[in-house]
């Protein structure tokens, strides 16, 4: 047998077993997902024991139940996912794409911390974790599983954006601004492309009823004070800051090497793992950048400006989010309750103001009492 064939037939035991190592651990995921699921307001933390089974003030879209729809699909991409890129590492091994695909779903562990910055309220019919887990009770409400999809939604625009970009380069002199700083060229189509994506998934999911953003700025918010306010200029800009530095550090320059690859150069631990010491640099990168992403929406959130509130509440089997004693004194019927991190992180270190008058032109009394 020749050296050749030797190479080859190890090359492909290294790839399957790659390949199965993928296998086990998205099967591993989903069976965990299994073990754990819990559907419904189900925690007494949440749960609002005056009302039985499932009403809905509001009618989402077309009047469809689209949950189940959308938890399908759900699956069914990650499924898809897991074995693309299990297949994809037996041709391309290491390659930068996959491993940022792998870093923008890892970063999924931050996500109760971003539901709780901009009041992303989850519909509590998703399947989801223990309301009471460590760092799971940060969400205002449930942390579904539906966002372990994140690679397509943070990862997603690049590909568009780079398309772009060489087109945009093939067509112009070496002189030319794309060519002398196609970074800045390259982040400023994700900023279009992801700003525009972000727009069009976001509305969409809001008005299904899958979430919604109990409180927003009312400037830059469309459908303000309606269930289905979303605050376009706000979170579809604070997004690509994820975004960004996601397809950014994927550019590959001239030398054939992309951002990551060379930055990982600098890591002089994994000089012998060029692979891992790129993952790090990603995983790194947008781990900080994702907590940008939070900290802008709480900054908004601690200066108390965030006075649009989302009218009326859908989610009547669970107590109502009301972290600042906006949503009491705008008539919404309650019961209340205030989260987690809502003592010195808006000014309020006694928690909800115990008295919240009514406002006289409160908007979100139910239509028999206003």
């Amino acid at each position: 047998m020749s050296k050749h064939t030797v190479s080859r037939t190890g090359a492909s035991g290294s790839g399957s077993a790659v390949t199965w190592l993928w296998s086990l651990v998205g099967l591993g995921l989903i069976g965990l997902i299994a073990y754990f699921a819990r559907m419904g307001a189900v925690s007494p933390r949440i749960a609002n024991p005056e009302v039985r089974g499932v009403p809905r003030p509001v009618e989402f879209l077309f009047g469809i139940d689209w949950l189940p729809y959308l938890e399908a699909g759900t699956v069914v991409a990650m499924v898809l996912l897991v074995v693309g890129c299990a297949l994809a590492w037996r041709r391309h091994p290491g390659h930068p794409y996959l491993l940022m695909t792998i870093a923008t779903t890892a970063i999924v562990w931050q996500d109760p911390i971003m539901n709780w910055a901009p009041y992303a309220v989850y519909n509590p019919q998703l399947w989801h974790w223990p309301e009471d887990w460590p760092l799971i009770m940060l969400s205002p409400t449930v942390e579904p599983f539906i966002v372990v999809g994140y690679a397509m939604f943070y990862f997603g625009p690049f590909f568009p954006a780079v398309w772009v970009l060489r087109r945009l380069q093939a067509k112009r002199t070496m002189d030319a601004f794309v060519w002398r700083h196609p970074l800045w060229s390259l982040a400023g189509l994700i900023l279009v492309f992801g700003f525009i994506f972000d727009m069009m998934l976001e509305v969409s999911l809001v008005r299904t009823g899958l979430y919604i953003y109990s409180q927003a700025i009312p400037f830059g918010t469309i459908f303000a004070g309606t269930t289905f306010q979303f605050p376009l200029i706000w979170e579809s800009t604070f997004v690509c800051l994820v975004m960004i530095p996601a397809g950014v550090l994927c550019y590959r320059d001239d030398t054939g090497r992309t951002v990551a690859e060379k930055l990982s150069q600098r890591l002089r631990w994994f000089q012998g793992r060029p692979v891992l010491a790129t993952f790090l640099v990603m995983f790194g990168i947008v781990n900080i950048a994702y907590f940008m992403y939070g900290g802008a929406f709480a900054v908004i959130r601690a200066s108390g400006l965030a006075t649009s509130m989302a009218c009326p509440y859908p989610y009547p089997e669970a107590k109502v989010y009301d972290p600042q004693g906006y949503y009491e004194r705008e008539g919404q019927p309650g019961p209340y309750f205030e989260g987690y991190w809502n003592r010195l992180t808006v000014g309020q270190p006694d928690g909800r103001p115990k008295v919240n008058p009514l406002k006289e032109d409160a908007a979100c009394l139910p239509k028999e009492k206003s």
